[in-house]
């Protein structure tokens, strides 16, 4: 691989973007190596990347960036393959190494260790020290060598003997076995051959192979990298994985390996290029930083973390470019379109890029409609609700909504367009399906069906009650709280459950999502809020980005509500609805602009919807609906019809709700109102036991008590 220049120009000026030799990260990481640091690298770890104009792993990208900063090997550790050599001929060059490993030196005050010191070898599993006798038995290091050791690194990778040897082919063959052993082998039958291969390898000396225990790797590469006679570089991939944190065994073996990390100086082959010299690297390369105790990386200037997050719109762009012609329209597609898309797939990451190809042909999506594509992709459901709603349903949606709420005809009316025009697909702007379907924000007074036209909403879209998820913003008061809604950073508790809110949308990306009293919340809580509105995505604390597009928000509050008393003690019986939206309006414009937040309300002022106060009508019917369902489970449970007396029942609710302090509560009080009723009920059914089959009255006396009497001709 060819030494490649890292920078812009030969002084190192002038500004760097991205080409397609390398991502910038790797560009910070030449940089990084050449300050004299090493280097943590985290984030996304496991995605592809552009390397020498063409897409490579991670591996082979780091791999080949050591490489043209001089590194002669260049190792790679991970707890599942051992030590590996990702470019070729580098097993050949550390086997001569560790058959011969260069003196150390002392390091640059780090307590690097000295020519003579032999300690790590000894105790970690690496070379022994000098004059070292080990008696018979002792377990084989990577420094002892026969003569066929030039010919082993070969076996070191694919697992196969050394070659030369051939003490155990007699054996193999089913001819006479090792020295020794007298014990007739058959060789004409097949048993006698496995017999005589399964003897071999437990009796035949095995090649020495290089160290896989994460101990023995590091106390090897510790010695090399220690030494300026070679230029060596090493990557210790999940480590946090091999090292779980907080085990006293896990910090001791975390020690070690920073110790390689600082130890390593600059190699005298290296003094003769560009200034300022790279020294050995020991790298570590983890999904997660916070999976790393803090002081091993914090408390030493000599490491440095390097996050690696997704291609930026440069990056995206080489890969667009590239992968052209693998989506679907691609004849057809002009540079306008390859720039939509490099915009719409902000946060995907290089595997993803190349799935979209993929998803553009398994589902018909061309490259000119990059909204749709995107939609399909991040969605992966055959079955969008949206669509297969009956079209008949949609147009009457505000007759189905209103049954259900009483006396909202206004807010009613908003929702059941927004439904329509969800349905039908049409909004402003090439891009606007990455916005959530419809957003609201319901105020008016307390009790009057903010929460209830949600849930109704949720049902009559995905048929069932269970795609409404309310969020009470009481509970999100405090500066921190803001963490629950999208997941806590990196290296606090609870990172890796993610966010309540975006782990919902990422499970049902189909939903109505409430967010009850947003008043309440604190205003660094609202400003998740923004994004959502804006780009209909929020990214956790874990990387991953949950899609808003097929949801419909609907934030809630009571501001306001407050004053509602005052304005029915100065306009008598009722407010003119006109004088109530305009109090509201005003009302929740003031709360954002107070907590700092008029950009909020600028997006929501839309969809802002003032409901009204309960009517005198209104009243009635709720009360008919309360007594209806105490009916139905009176005849559920008990096989007994009860009757409500309507003429005493209505004009006693009416006048309790007269009062302007028990109005300003709505139809939570309509409900408190009826609740010596039920008791009445109960009452009756634990003194008289009716039977089954029989018939009940239920009214209200004179003096405002509650009466439950047995009609003539039930039962």
């Amino acid at each position: 691989m060819s030494a490649i220049d890292l920078t812009k120009g030969e002084d190192g000026t002038g500004p760097v973007t991205a080409n397609g030799m390398m991502p910038l990260w790797a560009v910070s990481l030449g940089w990084e190596l050449r300050r004299g640091r090493q280097v943590i690298l985290n984030g996304q770890i496991r995605d592809r990347w552009w390397f020498e104009d063409r897409p490579a792993s991670f591996q082979w990208l780091v791999a080949g960036v050591l490489e043209a900063r001089g590194a002669d090997v260049v190792g790679w550790w991970d707890p599942v393959a051992g030590l590996t050599f990702p470019l070729p001929d580098h097993a050949e060059r550390f086997a001569r190494l560790a058959a011969n490993p260069p003196p150390a030196t002392a390091g640059d005050g780090g307590g690097g260790a000295s020519a003579d010191d032999g300690r790590h070898g000894s105790r970690d599993g690496g070379e022994a020290p000098a004059g070292d006798r080990r008696q018979p038995g002792a377990r084989t290091r990577p420094g002892d060598r026969d003569a066929a050791a030039e010919d082993r690194p070969r076996a070191w990778r694919d697992g196969g003997d050394a070659p030369g040897d051939d003490r155990e082919r007699p054996w193999r063959d089913g001819r006479d076995g090792p020295a020794g052993d007298r014990r007739p082998v058959d060789a004409r039958t097949h048993r006698g051959v496995e017999r005589g291969r399964d003897r071999s390898r437990l009796l035949s000396p095995r090649p020495a192979g290089p160290p896989r225990a994460f101990e023995d790797v590091l106390a090897l590469v510790h010695r090399i990298a220690a030494s300026p006679e070679a230029a060596t570089a090493f990557v210790f991939q999940d480590v946090d994985h091999h090292l779980p944190p907080g085990q006293p065994e896990s910090n001791l073996g975390y020690l070690r390996l920073r110790a390689a990390m600082t130890d390593a100086v600059t190699p005298r082959a290296s003094l003769a290029g560009r200034r300022p010299h790279a020294r050995n690297a020991v790298l570590c390369a983890v999904g997660d930083v916070g999976r790393l105790p803090g002081w091993f990386h914090q408390e030493d200037p000599r490491i440095a973390t390097l996050h690696i997050g997704p291609p930026d719109p440069s990056e995206r762009r080489l890969w667009l470019t590239w992968l052209r012609d693998e989506f679907n329209g691609a004849p057809d597609a002009t540079r306008q379109d390859i720039e939509a898309l490099v915009g719409a797939s902000d946060g995907m990451s290089g595997w993803e890029i190349e799935a979209l190809a993929r998803t553009s042909w398994l589902r018909g999506a061309p490259l000119q409609r990059p909204d749709k594509l995107l939609e399909l992709h991040r969605l992966n459901v055959s079955v969008d609700p949206w669509t297969q709603l009956d079209r008949e349903t949609v147009a009457r949606a505000a007759d189905v909504l209103g049954a259900r709420v009483v006396g909202q005809a206004k807010a009613v009316d908003a929702v059941a367009a927004a439904l329509q025009a969800a349905f039908v697909g049409v909004d402003f702007g090439g891009l606007g399906g990455a916005r959530p379907r419809g957003a609201f924000f319901f105020v008016g007074p307390t009790g009057v069906g903010k929460t209830e036209l949600a849930k109704t909403v949720a049902e009559l879209m995905f048929g069932d009650q269970s795609a409404y998820a309310r969020f009470d913003m009481s509970e999100y008061q405090q500066e921190h709280a803001a963490e629950r809604l999208a997941g806590a950073p990196p290296g606090y508790i609870g990172h890796e459950q993610g966010g309540e809110l975006t782990r919902r949308v990422q499970e049902r990306p189909f939903s109505v999502l409430l967010f009850d009293e947003i008043e309440k919340a604190h205003p660094r809580v609202l400003d998740k809020f923004l994004q959502i509105l804006e780009d209909g995505r929020l990214t956790d604390g874990r990387g991953q980005t949950a899609y808003f597009s097929q949801c419909l928000i609907i934030f809630t509050s009571n501001t306001g509500a407050e004053a509602v008393q005052d304005l029915l003690a100065r306009s008598g019986d009722e407010v003119p609805y006109a004088e109530l939206e305009e109090h509201f309006t005003h009302a929740v414009e003031e709360k954002f602009r107070s907590i700092g937040r008029p950009e909020i309300y600028g997006r929501l002022k839309p969809g802002v919807v003032v409901f009204d106060m309960l009517r005198r009508e209104h009243v009635v019917k709720i009360t008919d609906r309360l007594l209806g369902q105490l009916t139905e489970s009176v005849r559920e449970r008990h096989q007994v019809e009860l009757v409500a007396d309507e003429q005493t029942l209505h004009p006693w609710i009416t006048g309790r709700m007269s009062d302007p302090e028990r109005q300003a509560y709505g139809g939570r009080q309509i409900r408190n109102e009826l609740e010596p009723l039920r008791a009445a009920v109960v009452a009756h059914f634990l003194a008289r036991r009716p039977e089954p089959g029989s018939r009940l009255r239920l009214g209200i006396g004179a003096d405002g008590t509650p009466w439950v009497g047995t009609e003539e001709g039930g039962g």
